[in-house]
Parts: structure tokens; sequence; C-alpha cells
């Protein structure tokens, strides 16, 4: 199942329609087909999806709606997502509209779900219930362009909620029936919770390929758990083992880089591996640009990333964006009244003008910070 479009409705601290496009905005050239994933037809998707702005722009809240609409289409209770918090704001029975536009098995899926906050009266409790929900379905064969993927007629309707089901909670979506019968979903690896805890998040052993690239000194590293008790064993090339129970202690031994790039590079592994999506918040955190840019080429590389898994991630490192041949990949995030994404295809029409000067020369517009706010900073500390 890959996603092509989310739209996203009503949402708090955000000004009008959250709107991204996974499938490729712009003309797809014979070159470009080797960093583009071919869903169906014509149709090609970007393997990587980056959202860039300054501080406060809105970049995580952003990933957070992202992380909590694709978890909702892998079967998981509204109430139980991490990034429910992204509805936290709604008022008592203001609602939320989802659209989310999938591809599975020759078919084009249209999901509409709408949510709701709703308050207890008695005890001051608060929910979040799917009020309404349809699917809409169609043949990819019947698709002849790019604005014909996400046009749908009334006959296409598939399923419609019924609040007479008992079987179904009022927190999940219909979309499980859908993963029933294929018998899979969406795979989704979400770090976000790992924004601002650098430790390992991954168990097992660790391969020589990936020690070497972020630490040659590095003979093994190998991590297991045994009755809730971590058993860390590491060992430096000839120097002796090292055995650690506590995986926060592993910081005294490998640099932030390493351990950072232990979890995103597993994780990135397994989401080649299930065609997934891997959500990383300030990818630049701990790495230097090199590690970063390698990540970035791994999922633009058809023959590294063979089943079409998709990076997002956000970031303020301007200089990653030279990474990109493509604009329609990349998000351009500020907070005017609430939080925008633009696509940069629809800001920067050409492919070859250097991405990062045109950000930081705030070319742009609102991507550096404004100058007033700077000289005021400057006198302070000049003082």
């Amino acid at each position: 199942m890959k996603l092509l479009k989310l739209t996203v409705e009503g949402l708090p601290h955000f000004n009008g329609i959250f709107d991204i496009d996974f499938i490729a905005r712009q003309r797809v050239s014979e070159n470009d087909k080797k960093q583009l994933y071919n869903v169906f037809s014509k149709i090609y998707i970007n393997q990587v999806i980056a959202f860039v702005g300054i501080n406060a722009s809105g970049k995580t809240t952003i990933l957070k709606v992202l992380s909590f609409v694709m978890n909702m289409l892998k079967n998981e209770s509204i109430n139980n997502s991490q990034s429910k918090e992204v509805l936290n704001d709604l008022e008592n029975n203001q609602k939320v509209t989802i659209t989310s536009y999938f591809y599975n098995n020759g078919f084009v899926n249209k999901l509409q779900t709408v949510i709701a906050k709703e308050i207890n009266i008695v005890d001051n409790s608060e929910k979040f219930i799917i009020v309404d929900e349809s699917l809409w379905s169609k043949e990819s064969s019947r698709i002849k362009t790019k604005k014909s993927i996400f046009e749908f007629k009334s006959a296409d309707l598939k399923q419609k909620r019924n609040q007479d089901e008992q079987y179904l909670m009022n927190d999940i979506s219909i979309i499980i029936a859908i993963n029933k019968k294929n018998n899979k979903s969406f795979f989704v690896s979400d770090m976000l919770e790992w924004t601002d805890h650098n430790m390992i998040n991954i168990l097992g052993q660790f391969p020589k390929e990936l020690l070497m690239f972020l630490d040659p000194s590095i003979e093994y590293l190998q991590c297991h758990m045994e009755k809730k008790k971590f058993d860390i064993r590491l060992k430096f090339y000839g120097k002796k083992e090292v055995i650690i129970n506590n995986p926060d202690m592993l910081e005294n031994y490998l640099s932030s880089g390493t351990i950072k790039g232990l979890g995103i590079f597993m994780n990135a592994w397994f989401v080649f591996v299930a065609s997934g999506y891997l959500i990383i918040d300030e990818i630049e955190n701990h790495f230097n640009r090199e590690i970063v840019a390698t990540l970035i080429r791994f999922f633009m590389d058809s023959k590294v990333n063979k089943n079409g898994a998709t990076l997002i991630f956000s970031t303020h490192y301007s200089e990653l964006l030279d990474e990109f041949d493509r604009n329609d990949s990349i998000y351009i995030v500020k907070n005017r009244n609430g939080i925008i994404a633009k696509n940069l295809s629809t800001i920067l029409s050409r492919n070859d003008i250097k991405k990062s000067e045109a950000y930081d020369s705030n070319y742009l517009g609102g991507t550096v910070p404004v100058y007033e706010a700077y000289m005021a900073l400057k006198k302070v500390l000049m003082r």
C-alpha cells in the first residue's frame, strides 16, 4: 500500500488545509526515474520528502500529523496514538476531516475520515471518535492523467461507516477491513519520540558494515534483552570486550552521532524491506552533513531502495536541500497566522537553481529570521 496524497482540514494551529503530495508533481525525465518509485502506469512517487523551516515554524507538528494519520491507516486506535496530541486543542464536537489517497493491488482508494473530540460532562474526560467515514475505490487502469488520480464519482463509493455496526470501535478506521483482507497494511517507523533521547532503540547484532561506516574502531556490538535486563556487548579492535547493562551507558563509549546512526540506519533497513515510511524530526541532530546526505542518497537510490520506501524528515539545515535534484519533494514550512507548508515546486519553478542559496537569501520568503529581530538581539548582546 502506497500513499499518494493526504489532506487534513480543521486542525488547530494550521492556516487552512494541510495538503501533501507523495506523487511527483513535476515532469519525470528518464534520469529522474532512477530516484523515484513507479507505483503504476506513469505515476511516480518521491522516496524522500523534506520539511524545511526556521525554528517554531511548525515542522514537528506536521510530522506528528503525518504520524497520526499513517498509524490510523495501519489499524491503530486514534486514542492510543502517540501523536494524537495534534487534536488536543479541538473544542467539544469540533471536527477534523482527513482525506487519504492510496494505491493498493491495482486500485486507487480515497478514504475520508471525520474525527471529533467528545467530552464527558460527568467526569470531564476527553476522547476522540470517528463520526463519519467513507471509502471510494477505482481501478488504476482507468486513470489517464495525474489530475484524474484524485477525481472520484459517487459510483466509486465502496463502503460507508455504519454507526450501527457493533464490531467496529468508534476510534478505529474502516480501513481495518481492507488491511485484513489483504493481510498487510502500512509499515511506519516513527522516530519522533527519539528526537530528544539519543539512545539505542534496536536489539540484536549490528552489521559490521554499518559499524565500519559510523565508527571503524568498533569490532562488534550486540544488544539483547533477557528477563527485562539489557545485555550489551561492545568491543573495539585491540581492546577487551565491554559489557553494559544500561543503554544510557553507551554514551560513555560511543559518540552521539554513532548512537543515533545505529538507530536510524537500522530502522531504514527495516523500512526498505517492508516498503514503509521512516519519520525523523531534526535529522541533522548529532550528525555531520555527509552522514545525513548518505541516508538521503540511499532512499533515492533504486538499487538500495528497491521497494519504494519513503523517508520523511524535518531539518533546519538548508545545505541538505542541495541533495535534491527535484523541487517537488521539498516543503517550505512557515507559521503565519497558522502553519503553512508549500511545495517548493510551486515557489521555485526551476530545478537548477541552488536551493540552499534561495533558502538562505530569503528569496523564498520567511525562511530566515527577521532582520529586525536579528538587530534587536545584536544590540542586547552588545550591551
